[in-house]
């Protein structure tokens, strides 16, 4: 049998490239611009390679109970990573995928098929325009993870969009957000107070390095108008291999204090990674 090949393509916002894995037969990684954007094994898709995708797939393990099909939006698409995941570990979801590079799209729908029957959905559409047309409550999980190259974009990060999330997910939905920050975290504690404007419970998933100022890194923010079960997030994020701590209540209001809500005018994109902080050249 002949070896994938990396292929390579100039997609609407830069060029995106997919490279195969060496060690897994069917496994991908999707750049755009050199930055790793998702990893995806068409033949075992819960399979998450990713630190931040595996916390925001231990977070989605606990929403519901186990095995119930979810109503998802996932605003920004990559390769379809957590579409997949779910589509696998909850069948019969219905999930829409809101992904602002139609040319990305299209690449990932050719290369990287999803199965057939897996209920989703892909739309080529900005996320906060598409999420003002959603219908009121209609989602059980809201998962963001939308990057202008290494960036969350500006208007994904205020309040305004925060009550339209509120808005499309149930009473008992949860919204989740890949973030990424270093000390002093003025991006990050600026997106639990707006979050936190909005959702009555917050919690916050990230390496203990992260945390601490040590670097620059991702974090996954989980919000509800319920109680997370963090005791069963704690567990999962402590047995990965690279473990992350779960704050919540005291800590994390002790964390955020200060920061305020963030209103459309005065809304900013996430800051510019350091170089090579995300690349791999």
């Amino acid at each position: 049998m002949s070896e994938p090949i990396p292929v390579t393509r100039a997609v609407d916002h830069g060029t995106a490239k997919l490279m195969p894995d060496v060690d897994r037969e069917r496994a991908w990684l999707l750049t755009v611009d050199g930055a790793p954007q998702s990893y995806v094994d068409l033949d075992e898709p819960t399979h998450l390679e990713f630190e931040y995708a595996r916390r925001l797939g231990h977070v989605l393990d606990t929403v519901g109970e186990p095995g119930r099909p979810l109503d998802a939006v996932h605003l920004g698409g990559g390769a379809l990573t957590l579409p997949r995941y779910l589509a696998a570990t909850r069948p019969g979801s219905r999930q829409h995928v809101v992904e602002f590079d139609r040319g990305l799209l299209d690449l990932v729908a050719e290369q990287l098929p999803l199965p057939a029957g897996a209920g989703v959905t892909l739309h080529a559409a900005d996320a906060r325009a598409w999420l003002a047309a959603a219908p009121d409550d209609s989602a059980d999980v809201l998962v963001c993870d939308v990057f202008g190259g290494s960036r969350v974009p500006a208007h994904l990060t205020s309040v305004g969009y925060a009550h339209e999330a509120a808005r499309v997910l149930r009473p008992d939905g949860v919204y989740l957000a890949n973030l990424a920050d270093a000390a002093p975290f003025a991006f990050l504690r600026s997106q639990l107070a707006t979050l936190g404007a909005r959702f009555a419970e917050l919690a916050l998933i990230a390496e203990p390095g992260v945390l601490r100022g040590r670097r620059f890194g991702n974090a996954v923010l989980a919000a509800a108008h319920r109680p997370l079960d963090i005791a069963a997030l704690s567990r999962a994020t402590a047995a990965d291999a690279f473990p992350a701590r779960v704050e919540h209540g005291t800590a994390l209001r002790d964390f955020t204090r200060g920061a305020r809500p963030v209103r459309d005018e005065d809304a900013v994109m996430s800051p510019e990674p350091p170089e090579g902080a995300f690349g791999i050249g």
